[in-house]
């Protein structure tokens, strides 16, 4: 097996702000896999919350490059054992082990929704995600792609004011994400304002850490309360049962598409709503996710649509949320 990194810049089409910061471009990490002349494709971008860059994730790498490329491929589960087993970054191993995923499928000839026995004819649309700015600006941005579903980001002194004048421009399903901006009483008192307006649920209102407040929160809010940095491993998913109504799994945080698969298992056996999200990733990344919606209640894979230019082929999200899958294998994945 050969493993090839490289690094992107991805342009966004619009300034992308949320609580806690706002960026133009997303720095992302491609790694390609070849063996048996088929190349699966990887991705995992950059992060300072998390304080990941691609260097990082680059130099980790290159350290286990060797046992890497000489480890006997033969299915993604037993290559991501192996990688854990090699302390690297959660945010390196989703990268690797997306790559993992499509190469195997390639090999196959299967794409991977098939490969695990899931059904494709059903599934929920992606949100679209208006990044926090000007009202007049989010309106604008809604107004530029129609949606059914938005991800409205918050975290500011006038939030309900803010989802109360983008309500007059569009009858959307809305979902709120404070990005752990807010205080239990500031979710609580919220919560029925924003019922009111359309919103279906809030993600991540408090800080990821603030399991009492989120107790609370999770007795008197009367929407539900979806985790996402409360959220990150599989060891997550138990403690967040008693404390959300459901889960945002990110592939980067986990760790790929291997325990991603194994934490919505867990979490339905627990009777937690399921979404997997993205962090604006290209269409690499994207196509991994969409591998998994048949088995989600909601979905984040907006990530491709925020770009100025994408640099993969792969799944298509078109105008009405349907999704049209490559008849290649894996995630079907092309670098252009």
């Amino acid at each position: 097996m050969k493993i090839k990194i490289k690094k992107y810049v991805l342009p966004l089409k619009h300034t992308f702000s949320i609580s806690r910061e706002s960026h133009d471009f997303q720095d992302s990490m491609i790694v390609a896999l070849e063996l048996d002349g088929k190349t699966g494709y990887g991705e995992a971008t950059s992060n300072p919350y998390y304080k990941i860059t691609f260097e990082t994730m680059q130099a980790e790498i290159e350290k286990v490059k060797e046992e890497i490329e000489g480890f006997q491929f033969r299915e993604p589960e037993a290559f991501h054992t192996f990688l854990v087993s090699k302390n690297l970054s959660n945010f390196a191993i989703c990268a690797l082990d997306l790559a993992a995923n499509d190469l195997y499928g390639k090999i196959l000839g299967k794409p991977l929704y098939e490969i695990w026995n899931t059904d494709n004819s059903s599934y929920p649309i992606t949100n679209y995600t208006i990044g926090l700015d000007t009202i007049e600006k989010m309106v604008d941005k809604m107004k530029e792609m129609p949606w059914p579903i938005y991800k409205i980001k918050l975290g500011t002194d006038k939030d309900v004011e803010i989802v109360r004048e983008l309500r007059k421009h569009t009858d959307a399903i809305f979902r709120v994400d404070a990005n752990c901006a807010w205080t239990a009483e500031e979710t609580i008192a919220n919560a029925p304002l924003l019922k009111d307006l359309g919103v279906e649920f809030l993600e991540q209102p408090l800080k990821a850490d603030d399991w009492t407040g989120m107790e609370a929160v999770m007795h008197q809010s009367v929407l539900p309360i979806i985790a996402d940095e409360s959220c990150i491993v599989e060891s997550d998913v138990e403690k967040c049962a008693l404390h959300f109504n459901g889960i945002n799994i990110k592939l980067t945080k986990c760790g790929g598409l291997t325990p991603a698969r194994r934490m919505i298992k867990r979490a339905k056996e627990l009777n937690l709503q399921v979404m997997v999200g993205c962090m604006t990733e290209s269409t690499v990344g994207i196509s991994a996710i969409a591998q998994l919606i048949p088995q989600l209640d909601y979905v984040d894979m907006d990530g491709a649509m925020l770009l100025k230019e994408d640099i993969a082929d792969g799944v298509i999200i078109q105008d009405n949320g349907k999704v049209i899958f490559p008849t290649s294998g894996g995630s079907g994945i092309s670098l252009r």
